[in-house]
């Protein structure tokens, strides 16, 4: 906490006059305040407003003078008058920074810090919300705190206290596994863990991880922008795609030896990009490369993250991210990413928010150390500026083209043999040849309605004419969007692409 402390003090030195800081836990927050009031040399007075109940004492939660000063105008208004040095901590006023009034009086009482003479006159406001709301006439004046995650010796350090608390022993190692699985969540949500734990067998060992898993999913399902996709899809089940596939298996003996691979040098794998047709694949291997290294598949919706206050669609995008980095190791998917971030290039029609969204997610990629690893997929980056494929960002760009005739066998066996219809009877090469310029989609496509048909006229097998039946009767993906494929083709054959096949 220390590093923490010193770098929220080091914002009230100079002169930052508005501090958000994104969090619900108020009391891990109050306890930083005065962590860093403590160290200040004129130890400022300490004044709260909180939306349910007005003024309230710092320390210790009661209401004070609570007829005068129930709004949060009221409570405002005295601090442009008082010449010392404060803190004034407005809790949950996110719903009032539409009001013009409390924007003008946060912004005088802002202003008037930043252009006093006076050494010893310094207000600090510090807005503490789980919602991050910034009006553009205060934008220039706040800066945003994060709150940082534990780290695992605090976390260690807060199950220790609790079984001193509750006079059990926990093992060393017990400590360490368990406090590794609660990296990402806050002290509030550890503990309440830690009570379920404790009151379900009185006591707590390595099994409760299943229950950190879960608390963490919860978490997840809660923020609205990260969704935890559960499958069955195995690397197995992907039709062709050889060379990807091999990459994927190398990059898999690194994630599940993180511990050796950092030790003996190995960069942690970033992600990849997957280009090209759609229907084949590229969803299925997201899933199937989230089994393969053994980690959970988180979903990201961009589109989700967009917010109508200033700042507010970055601050839901850091937050996405922190909950991944949380949950990690895992696999964050980004399925047609070109969609969430069409038009990057062009101008801001959204006053900038895409690309100033954009910019931190290609900063992130850059730079992330942690180990979320990326899948995004997309069938057109024509729009895409050139800096979002250089390398470093991803590990490695593949374009999935539609299957080869070898590939179509493999596609054609998997899906005849998932719903037990391979048989001697059918001939996968003659099937393969017939279907030239189909997708993976199109040849599941196919055996579905094959099967359909045949258990509508009661036959008890299928065969090849069957099957070539259905096939004439499709209309692939590659002749319906003919011309927009073939731009994209054009688009790719300029590019660094592997073939994934």
């Amino acid at each position: 906490m220390n590093e923490t402390k010193y770098k929220l003090a080091s914002y009230v030195n100079a002169s930052r006059p508005i501090i958000y800081i994104n969090h619900f836990d108020f009391s891990a927050v109050d306890a930083l305040i005065q962590e860093v009031a403590d160290v200040l040399p004129n130890k400022p007075q300490i004044y709260e407003y909180n939306d349910a109940f007005g003024y309230v004492d710092f320390e210790w939660k009661n209401r004070k003078d609570y007829n005068e000063t129930k709004d949060l105008a009221s409570f405002l208004n005295p601090f442009y008058e008082t010449e010392e040095e404060k803190f004034l901590v407005l809790k949950d006023i996110h719903f009032h920074l539409d009001n013009p009034k409390i924007i003008a009086l946060l912004k005088v009482i802002a202003l008037k810090t930043l252009n006093t003479k006076q050494e010893d006159f310094q207000t600090t406001i510090f807005i503490v919300a789980s919602q991050l709301v910034i009006p553009t006439e205060l934008e220039k004046l706040i800066t945003v705190f994060d709150f940082p995650l534990l780290q695992q010796d605090q976390i260690g350090e807060i199950i220790r206290k609790f079984a001193q608390q509750w006079e059990f022993t926990i093992e060393k190692d017990v400590v360490e596994e368990l406090a590794l699985s609660c990296k990402g969540l806050s002290e509030f949500e550890i503990k309440q863990i830690l009570y379920l734990a404790y009151d379900d067998g009185g006591s707590i060992d390595i099994s409760e991880k299943k229950l950190i898993i879960q608390e963490k999913e919860q978490i997840i399902k809660k923020t609205g922008s990260l969704e935890i996709v559960n499958f069955k899809e195995t690397i197995d089940a992907i039709g062709g795609l050889n060379n990807l596939k091999f990459w994927l298996k190398k990059k898999a003996q690194v994630f599940k030896q993180l511990d050796k691979a950092r030790e003996y040098g190995v960069d942690i794998p970033k992600g990849i990009m997957l280009v090209g047709m759609p229907g084949c694949g590229k969803s299925l291997v997201a899933k199937a490369t989230s089994r393969l290294f053994e980690v959970p598949l988180l979903r990201l919706d961009i589109g989700n993250l967009l917010g109508k206050y200033v700042g507010e669609s970055e601050a839901n995008f850091r937050q996405a991210i922190k909950i991944a980095e949380a949950v990690s190791p895992c696999i964050l998917y980004i399925d047609e990413i070109e969609k969430a971030f069409a038009g990057v290039g062009e101008t801001d029609g959204d006053s900038g928010v895409t690309k100033r969204l954009f910019g931190s997610f290609l900063t992130w990629l850059q730079e992330k150390e942690n180990t979320v690893f990326v899948v995004a997929t997309a069938n057109d980056i024509s729009k895409f500026p050139p800096e979002f494929l250089r390398k470093g960002r991803f590990d490695e760009l593949f374009f999935v083209d539609f299957p080869n005739e070898e590939d179509r066998k493999k596609i054609f066996e998997i899906h005849l043999q998932k719903r037990g219809k391979l048989s001697q009877e059918i001939d996968i090469n003659k099937l393969a040849k017939e279907t030239k310029g189909f997708s993976g989609a199109d040849i599941e496509a196919v055996v579905k309605e094959t099967i359909e048909t045949a258990f509508i006229d009661n036959k008890d097998k299928i065969n090849t004419e069957n099957l070539i039946t259905v096939i004439k009767t499709t209309e692939p993906l590659s002749n319906s969007l003919a011309d927009k494929i073939n731009k994209i083709k054009e688009i790719l054959e300029k590019m660094k692409f592997k073939l994934a096949s």
